[in-house]
């Protein structure tokens, strides 16, 4: 594969018309890194067609002429999975032209949306209707929908409502072949053969293109309430998550965790943030109870519980919001976590699950050999509590030169990794393999299964176009 020569740019320019076919140095930068610097691609073409008719042309002339297609949504994953290869030979096709809510339909519950359309907007879409789309992430400004789903997103609401893969009814998605798989249905039942939805959800855009969903709506709540509460220790945190879940049942909608060391750097480089206790504690947790019949009841379960809890002495202290403002914080707090570690320096990052109840013996494993490697790295862990997801990022020493720390990203994530494997975790939780793991996901799954992925591969994407070198070796 060479890069496209001017002839074959023109032809696929034509597709979309030439204000939507950029090639310009300053125009196409953006689309060339991701948000942790650590990819870096080149293209001379990125394409941003305004239909799924479009999107079906150019792949179709990308698979005649063999020329590699990356696709590129919000462009905020975490595994380089968005960004081009560095030899210069893929294009970009970005969906950032197709953002529209196409249908909602309050009585089947469900929404139908465009792959390019921006996940705030489907979540407000939905409240407009009285209705909850409740996926939720940092970065839903900017994330879209067919990236969302690409990478099977999970955020903050999976305890109480599921990953994106649960969320979704139906797709539409264009095969590398150019041929459209029109699958928008909204059955709830289907047993009608081989789930292809399945394939597609998770696939980090190897197999094709999502350029339309139907996506799960649920009743808007009609009391929410949030607590900030300090515990001691791990193990105090899952003690109180687990009497959460006992006494608030499906109302448990989150259950965030989060050490001393995450908090102060948010508190210290987020606008707005603060400290809303009194004393500093080794540990936060938030909850949030979401509840069907009235803010009363929310207010109630949320007291109920933290009384329990203080009288149990699972909690040091505990603030709960007094308006949908406090609300807001508290959960900006949570959601700027990762990006208040930048200033810090150099910062080595995971994103892993393990079984609710191996959380803590995870945790004390891997600070003790992270620290061992690194004396004075600054373990900064904090995540969903409640699905197993643990964002277990490690921020530079203090002084440290942030190049030389960095470069020992490999061998920091082998070690953690193989903790999380010990106790039967995953090394990549909600974000994804992308480039940033593909040769490791090689090495620890079975062979039988990176065959399968293969073949799959292969049936879907024979000419091999489709975001080659992302999720498995090629």
């Amino acid at each position: 594969m060479t890069t496209p020569a001017p002839e074959l740019i023109a032809r696929f320019s034509e597709i979309v018309g030439t204000p939507h076919a950029l090639t310009e140095a300053a125009d196409i930068e953006p689309y060339l890194t991701e948000n942790r610097g650590l990819y870096r691609g080149k293209t001379v073409l990125v394409l941003k067609p305004g239909s799924t008719q479009e999107v079906s042309a150019i792949l179709k002339l990308a698979s005649e002429t063999k020329t590699p297609v990356v696709p590129a949504g919000g462009r905020t994953g975490h595994v380089g999975g968005h960004v081009p290869r560095e030899a210069g030979t893929d294009i970009v096709l970005s969906l950032e032209r197709m953002g529209k809510i196409r249908k909602i339909d309050t009585s089947a519950n469900v929404i139908i949306a465009d792959g390019g359309a921006i996940l705030a907007d489907v979540q407000k879409a939905a409240r407009d209707n009285d209705r909850l789309f409740p996926l939720s992430l940092g970065s839903e400004g900017s994330a879209m929908i067919g990236g969302n789903l690409s990478t099977n997103a999970g955020g903050t609401a999976v305890l109480a409502y599921g990953n994106m893969r649960a969320l979704c009814l139906g797709l539409e998605v264009v095969l590398p072949t150019g041929e459209i798989w029109n699958g928008l249905r909204s059955l709830k039942k289907d047993n009608t053969g081989y789930d292809l939805r399945d394939l597609f959800i998770g696939a980090e855009g190897t197999l094709g293109i999502i350029t339309g969903a139907v996506l799960k709506l649920f009743p808007k709540p009609r009391g929410h309430q949030v607590a900030f509460a300090a515990v001691a220790s791990p193990e105090k945190a899952l003690d109180l998550f687990n009497m959460a879940s006992n006494r608030c049942a499906s109302a448990l909608t989150g259950f965030e965790f989060m050490a001393r060391m995450a908090f102060d750097f948010t508190v210290k480089h987020t606008d707005g943030a603060r400290d809303p206790l009194s004393a500093k504690y080794p540990w936060y947790t938030l909850i949030d109870i979401s509840t069907s019949d009235s803010q009363q009841s929310a207010d109630n379960m949320m007291q109920a519980l933290l009384e329990e809890a203080l009288e149990a002495g699972l909690v040091e202290d505990a603030v709960i919001a007094k308006s949908q403002g406090e609300i807001d914080e508290l959960w900006h707090m949570r959601n700027t976590m990762s990006e208040a570690q930048k200033p810090e320096g150099g910062s080595i990052k995971h994103d892993v699950s393990v079984p609710v109840s191996a959380i803590p013996a995870f945790l004390h494993a891997a600070d003790a050999a992270v620290l061992e490697a690194i004396p004075g790295a600054r373990i900064c862990a904090f995540g969903h509590l409640g699905d197993g997801n643990i964002h277990y990022n490690i921020s530079q020493p203090e002084g440290a030169d942030k190049a030389e720390f960095v470069a020992r990203w490999g061998e920091i994530n082998t070690i953690v990794h193989a903790i999380v494997l010990s106790h039967g975790g995953s090394i990549s939780a909600e974000h994804g393999i992308g480039r940033l793991k593909r040769d490791e996901l090689a090495d620890i799954r079975e062979p039988i299964e990176i065959d399968l992925m293969h073949r799959i591969k292969q049936i879907f994407d024979p000419a091999g176009i489709m975001n080659p070198d992302k999720v498995l070796k090629v």
